[in-house]
């Protein structure tokens, strides 16, 4: 018997509310399949069996939320049933009451006697109360102009006292500062992994330009007459172009936990997807080094619109590498990204656009992009750092080979 966990779902990650059971006890489970579904910060979660067997009961129930590492149910290897007999209903026994206290009789009111009750005092009449006189120095001095702007807005000049001369300025409206919305879940969540990322991690950056004008005409013959469904993305030939630099540079691809750095044998890129609610996701994109650039893009398609649907499935959060932030079209030049906790690296790769380079003795124009790396001290250098940006460069001037 196997205890299936609320697994953890990235450094940001402390609970789940289990939302979906998926599986009935008793069914069958593969490795891989979807058995339960789980709300987190940043969305609704899809959670996978990682043995074969038998879903023997599930031990939390729907809408509970619990912390990383609760058992949410238990896998069984056979078919055999648990020996574990399930508890038998006890029947209804009849509880002791204690006797409830005879209510209290009404009670009944008693005739009064008029003479016995004491005289009634006459009522006091109000005296006129006279006006205070104020002296001179308590009664209040307004100007002309805001005696009229208070005539006009319906001012209350009583509300200012009497200790200074009312102006204009003291009839101002007050200057309230804009009130901002509280953080969502999924914010505070980025704030505190961002955090905790520039507050442990010590990042160094290094930057680069691409020359892009191979990619783009390769992407515009390969797109030339497909429709816009299958078309293909510059962030696909990042991402492979990514994937092959870290088999030559492993040590910007893996997880730095307890102390030690862990490398990864498979390239699972995490992509930077913003929500449209807001916030950001970056789930990975798994064995990004393998398939055709054309299943990739499928891929990549199909993550970000269960993204933007807020489902995603839990080795997606947990597993990234590595991880791409892309602006596309955005317009900016470069950007400069921060560790995802626990990976050592993020690459940034800006938007494109026209620049003018020199080759052969002649100015061209061209189309390029701004590359920038932050990655981990601890596990690698500047110099490591420069040959790894180096290599996704010259992966991308021979696109065809992605």
């Amino acid at each position: 018997m196997t205890p299936f966990l609320m697994p953890s779902l990235g450094a940001d990650m402390e609970d789940g509310t289990l939302v979906e059971q998926l599986i009935a006890p008793g069914e069958r489970v593969t490795r891989g399949d979807i058995i339960a579904a789980v709300e987190t910060q940043k969305g609704t979660i899809e959670i996978e069996a990682f043995e074969d067997g038998f879903l023997d009961a599930w031990l939390v129930p729907l809408g509970a939320k619990v912390p990383v590492g609760t058992p949410l149910a238990m896998i069984r290897s056979s078919e055999k049933a648990s020996d574990t007999p399930d508890p038998q209903p006890q029947p209804d026994m009849p509880q002791p009451v204690d006797p409830a206290p005879p209510p209290l009789p009404p009670e009944v009111p008693q005739p009064v006697d008029p003479e016995t009750l004491p005289p009634r005092p006459e009522d006091p009449q109000p005296s006129p109360t006279p006006a205070p006189d104020f002296p001179d120095e308590l009664r209040q001095r307004v100007t002309p102009a805001a005696r009229r702007r208070a005539a006009q807005t319906g001012f209350d000049l009583k509300a200012l006292g009497t200790k200074r001369t009312i102006t204009l300025d003291d009839l101002a409206p007050p200057q309230t500062e804009t009130a901002l919305p509280p953080l969502s879940a999924m914010r505070r969540a980025i704030a505190d992994a961002m955090s905790r990322s520039k507050r442990e991690i010590p990042h160094y950056y290094l930057s680069d330009s691409i020359d892009l004008t191979a990619t783009e005409a390769f992407i515009a013959k390969h797109n030339a007459g497909l429709a816009p469904e299958q078309r293909l993305l510059a962030a696909v030939l990042y991402l492979r172009a990514m994937a092959r630099a870290v088999q030559k540079f492993p040590e910007f691809n893996g997880t730095y936990e307890q102390g030690q750095f862990t490398p990864s044998r498979h390239a699972h890129i995490g992509m930077a997807i913003n929500l449209r609610g807001g916030g950001l996701v970056a789930p990975a994109l798994q064995d990004a080094d393998q398939g055709s650039l054309d299943d990739l893009m499928a891929r990549l398609r199909d993550l970000v619109e269960r993204v933007r649907r807020g489902r995603f499935r839990a080795r997606e959060l947990s597993g990234p590498t590595i991880t791409l932030t892309s602006l596309g079209d955005r317009g900016v030049r470069g950007i400069t990204g921060v560790i995802f906790p626990p990976q050592v690296a993020i690459v940034g790769i800006g938007s494109p656009c026209w620049t003018a380079v020199v080759r052969d003795g002649q100015v061209r124009a061209c189309r390029s992009a701004a590359i920038t790396l932050a990655a981990d001290h601890r596990v690698s250098d500047g110099h490591r750092g420069a040959g790894f940006m180096r290599a996704v460069i010259n992966q991308l001037q021979k696109p065809e080979a992605l």
